[in-house]
């Protein structure tokens, strides 16, 4: 089963490769992983997905917790939350098959962002299974190029990964004071 876990972490150099290195230490598999800024300055938003049971879940969200620059981490497997991917997919479509690729398109609610004589830019933002299907159904047409950004999500409703927001002042003043604020020095720190 995939499981969508979020790791706010300190927006400096060397996070993302300290968490990578956690889940190459431990074995694990990352399927997908997006990390951006977000609406407080300093922190860095991962979501992360991996593959596994319950217990490798417990185990990737306890571990993550240990790194000193991870804030706070939240398993939105369990919740109602809303995922989405970005792809942009190139597809060979001359003018013989254009017009059913463009209907393609407009059924999955995907944009032609490029077009040459031989060739579309199919630019998509869905969620995963939906992205797959199209891809199923551009195939027949020869897809010769896709990215894709991997997976990111967001609880639905009132709840949050934010971090302020939902930290008493003691959890506050603990991450403060060891350094795990993006104001404070870290207490060491590696080169």
């Amino acid at each position: 089963m995939k499981h969508t876990v979020v790791a706010m972490v300190e927006d400096r150099p060397g996070v993302l490769t300290r968490v990578a290195s956690l889940f190459r230490r431990r074995g694990f598999n990352i399927d997908s992983l997006a990390v951006g800024a977000t609406e407080e300055q300093g922190i860095s938003r991962m979501t992360i997905v991996v593959d596994g049971d319950h217990g490798i879940l417990q185990q990737v969200e306890h571990q993550l917790f240990k790194l000193i620059d991870v804030v706070k981490v939240t398993n939105l497997s369990k919740e109602d939350a809303v995922s989405r991917e970005l792809a942009l997919i190139k597809v060979r479509c001359g003018t013989l098959h254009r017009r059913e690729v463009l209907d393609i398109v407009e059924i999955f609610r995907a944009q032609v962002i490029d077009v040459s004589p031989a060739t579309l830019i199919i630019q998509v933002v869905a969620e995963e299974e939906r992205l797959n299907a199209l891809l199923d159904n551009l195939k027949p047409y020869g897809v010769m190029e896709m990215v894709r950004t991997g997976r990111i999500a967001m609880a639905r409703g009132e709840q949050t990964s934010a971090i302020r927001k939902e930290e008493s002042d003691e959890v506050l003043r603990f991450h403060t004071e060891s350094g795990r604020r993006p104001e404070g020095k870290l207490p060491y720190v590696s080169k």
